[in-house]
């Protein structure tokens, strides 16, 4: 059930519901998820300490003047990752993995959200 802040046609500021992905292969594959919030759950291939990976989420709810934001729920070791968006485009946004700890291969799940916005 969608809260007071859920607007029509997709364009969401609240509560609102999402979907789930799982990345193939390695921590640079992409994935696709058409919602305006989700959770990603990350392939659990090694990435070396000191080390950055980035890929795309393609998503149809996602504007070019859109926020996206992002947090690390769990899977990862106290202190070995950082994540971030890196870009967002109409129809996509780049996620960016930063291992400051040691190499590391685990399965991280990630959670966002987008924030509609609009150029003024």
């Amino acid at each position: 059930m969608a809260s007071l802040f859920e607007i029509g046609a997709g364009k969401a500021l609240g509560y609102t519901s999402g979907g789930a992905v799982t990345q193939a292969t390695d921590k640079s594959t992409g994935v696709t998820l058409n919602q305006a919030a989700g959770q990603i759950t990350t392939s659990d291939a090694s990435l070396a300490g000191g080390a950055e990976v980035s890929f795309t989420v393609t998503n149809d709810k996602v504007a070019a003047t859109d926020v996206v934001a992002i947090s690390l729920q769990s899977g990862a070791s106290t202190g070995t990752y950082i994540v971030s968006i890196s870009a967002v485009a109409a129809g996509s946004f780049d996620v960016t993995l930063s291992n400051v700890g040691t190499t590391a291969g685990e399965a991280l799940v990630l959670n966002y959200a987008v924030i509609k916005a609009a150029a003024s």
